[in-house]
């Protein structure tokens, strides 16, 4: 017995000893690690960003030399939850040099909704998916005007409507000279049928403003499969903003209305964001002329929530 005590006591020591040299370790590394730092902000209830994002990061961290932070959606017993209007972890913008953001209808807590804004006020760079458009839906003042001057300040677009669950998208790559070697497009196929259905995003008076370059447009399609009928308008689906900093430089912003979980299955856009987040960084002399390898790294199995 006494044998006994004495090892589980010698056994508590070393891994206690063990712990506190890999909690140091950990801690001289990320005080050394000046890798770009890229924060991704989940939290929709509808195309499972709390997938897609993750799988988008460890494509950066293995292969790009990108320290990345994904952050969630968590309930009240810190467990995740794609419904709940809390995101730990926000404080992570502070240093980070990109930010991500793939967000829907939530309506965080003051401070929480504090680190976002401050991030956007920093002029770094940022890159929305989707439901970003939409972001925040707060039901009153003051917060609620944020619904609006969040998506519209930086994406210059607030969500209006979409052409319906249960259709697709033909999305094409936009020709023209001045895009002609757009790095953000580089090994994007000029045509691909995609499982996301459209947003509408210019509508009678309601336009992206001109300081938008839009790289990417697309048109409705009836049903689930390729090869459905096209209906409604053609609708810009990616674009760019180059807006002015108060010191004189210019905070670069990459938005895309794509997103549903399965057009990550190809390779065109996991390949669009990787490049995207290269060029918000100021990288992009670093993506080849094929495009960025935007292979796995390890599962990805999404839903369909069509």
């Amino acid at each position: 017995m006494i044998l006994r005590r004495w090892f589980l006591i010698a056994a508590s020591v070393v891994v206690a000893a063990v712990a506190t040299r890999s909690a140091c370790a950990a801690e001289a590394a990320g005080a050394d690690d000046d890798r770009p730092h890229v924060v991704f902000v989940t939290g929709d209830d509808e195309y499972s960003s709390e997938l897609s994002m993750p799988m988008l990061a460890a494509i950066l961290e293995q292969r790009y030399g990108i320290k990345t932070t994904v952050l969630y959606a968590e309930n009240d017993k810190g467990e995740r939850d794609r419904h709940a209007n809390n995101i730990p972890g926000l404080e992570a913008l502070r240093d980070a040099d990109l930010a991500v953001f793939y967000m829907r209808f939530r309506q965080l807590p003051q401070e929480q909704l504090d680190e976002i804004i401050n991030y956007g006020k920093s002029g770094k760079p940022i890159v929305g998916l989707r439901t970003s458009s939409h972001a925040f839906n707060y039901p009153g003042p003051p917060q609620d005007r944020w619904n609006s001057e969040f998506p519209m300040t930086y994406f210059g677009h607030k969500w209006i409507s979409h052409y319906g669950h249960g259709n697709t998208t033909e999305a094409y790559v936009v020709e023209s000279e001045a895009k002609a070697d757009n790095p953000i497009l580089r090994g994007v196929a000029p045509q691909e049928w995609l499982n996301s259905w459209l947003y509408v995003v210019n509508d009678g008076d309601v336009k992206l403003p001109e300081d938008c370059t839009v790289l990417m447009v697309g048109d409705a399609t009836k049903g689930t499969e390729p090869g459905g009928e096209k209906f409604g308008n053609r609708e810009p689906m990616t674009w760019t903003r180059e807006l002015p900093t108060g010191d004189g430089g210019k905070q670069r912003v990459f938005f895309t209305t794509l997103g549903h979980p399965r057009d990550f299955l190809k390779e065109g856009p996991r390949r669009l964001l990787v490049n995207a987040i290269l060029w918000g960084l100021g990288r992009e002399d670093s993506i080849p002329a094929e495009g960025t390898d935007v292979e796995f790294v390890g599962e990805y199995v999404p839903p369909d929530p069509h």
